[in-house]
């Protein structure tokens, strides 16, 4: 969260282009265990919490977080290049072109082909009018929501070797189905490209990824993701890797999607689900 000023007016907002968008100045992100409090008196301060352990989730800078928000002094867009250059730098590959999935993956794309030298080209035209589909309730929504959400240009792809690059997988059935829908326009072979290590672990922290059957990263090894997906290639960024784009503020993530390392305790139940620490 992060706090802005227009005027004499105070705003709070969940990212910084919310601010962008009333013409608000950004002031600065609101501090883990902080309480800020707005009144006739103007604004004031009071920590909850004082030395606790910084957590903040990794998943924002890889997905969730709109790519022209600032979130704690990094901008979403240079840190998704970043991520694209790193993982271009551990993954050579050979290629015609670097295409994005639209649109959490175009600035991890743009980022390997500047790193790579190989071109980039949008492959992929995007329905606007359609929802993030990893987020729907079901998978048959999520199903249809992709070849609702996503149309490949035959004449960019066609003949051509590509290196597609999106932002995680979790549970794979969308990336297989986008695979597929490149070979059907005629692609000789796709390098499925992941700016994120793979998921392995469930959130309980309000994602909606509560066990780990649903993590295909979890269940397979890589070739058989790789074979699952319909890809020639399978490449994912290491955790090092991530961590290094963060530099001297690579601690203060919550990394348990990656790693299990979860900063909160989770308690051992039967039924453990997003909602278990509330």
């Amino acid at each position: 969260m992060c706090l802005g000023r227009r005027g004499n007016a105070y705003i709070l907002a969940s990212e910084s282009c919310a601010l962008d968008t009333v013409g608000a100045e950004l002031i600065r992100d609101v501090r883990p265990g902080e309480i800020i409090v707005i009144d006739e008196d103007g604004l004031t301060s009071h920590m909850a919490f004082h030395n606790s352990r910084r957590a903040y989730c990794i998943f924002e800078y890889i997905y969730f977080a709109r790519a022209d928000s600032c979130m704690d002094g990094f901008n979403i867009n240079k840190v998704r290049r970043e991520m694209g250059r790193q993982l271009a730098r551990e993954y050579p590959v050979e290629a015609d072109m670097v295409i994005p999935v639209p649109d959490s993956g175009i600035a991890a794309a743009r980022g390997f082909a500047a790193e790579s030298g190989i071109p980039f080209e949008e492959g992929l035209m995007k329905n606007r009018y359609i929802g993030r589909t990893f987020i729907q309730p079901s998978q048959s929504i999520r199903d249809l929501g992709v070849r609702l959400k996503l149309n490949p240009i035959r004449d960019v792809l066609d003949g051509k070797r590509v290196v597609m690059v999106d932002d995680s997988i979790v549970r794979g059935t969308t990336s297989g189905k986008i695979v597929n829908m490149l070979r059907e326009c005629g692609v000789k072979g796709v390098h499925f490209c992941i700016s994120s290590p793979p998921v392995i672990k469930p959130c309980f922290y309000g994602i909606d990824i509560s066990t780990e059957y649903e993590l295909i990263a979890c269940r397979k090894p890589l070739r058989e993701i790789r074979n699952f997906i319909g890809a020639d290639g399978l490449h994912y960024l290491s955790l090092e890797g991530l961590l290094n784009v963060f530099g001297q503020e690579r601690n203060n993530f919550c990394t348990a999607c990656f790693s299990g390392d979860y900063p909160v305790e989770i308690p051992k139940a039967h039924d453990r689900d997003k909602y278990i620490l509330e």
